[in-house]
């Protein structure tokens, strides 16, 4: 069902002090950004590998990232793993455990289509599913 990891999300308090401590630190000379208007975020991301990672500062202090900031810090936020059919995995979780839990589908960045897994029924790691038809 998993293909991949599809993108691993890290908070940050300052958006462009991060790109750039990232581009010294691993030579990373391309970044793609963009806004979330909905998460309340905005965005800069490269890939590693077959992987994005996508730095994410909060703009919006009432939205889910901001408050996961507030009280967590800058660090590790969600991990996300790419499926073939989010909704064809997002039935498969549920019924293998009795219930999902999280948000329902949304559409992240680039249209992918993404799905918040409940943290307590994965021992408090915040995961997630993605359908990336662009992939």
């Amino acid at each position: 069902m998993l293909k991949k990891v599809h993108h691993i999300n890290l908070l940050v308090n300052d958006l462009d002090s991060a790109v750039r401590k990232y581009q010294l630190a691993f030579e990373i000379d391309h970044f793609e950004y963009g806004d979330l208007d909905a998460r309340g975020v905005k965005t800069a991301r490269f890939k590693a590998g077959e992987t994005w990672i996508v730095l994410i500062e909060p703009i919006d202090p009432d939205g889910v990232p901001a408050k996961h900031l507030a009280e967590h810090g800058e660090g590790l936020f969600l991990l996300s793993f790419e499926v073939e059919s989010l909704e064809a995995a997002s039935a498969k979780v549920e019924s293998n455990l009795n219930g999902l839990g999280g948000e329902g589908p949304r559409t992240g960045l680039e249209g992918w289509q993404v799905r918040d897994l409940d943290p307590t029924i994965f021992n408090g790691a915040i995961l997630q599913l993605t359908q990336d038809d662009g992939a």
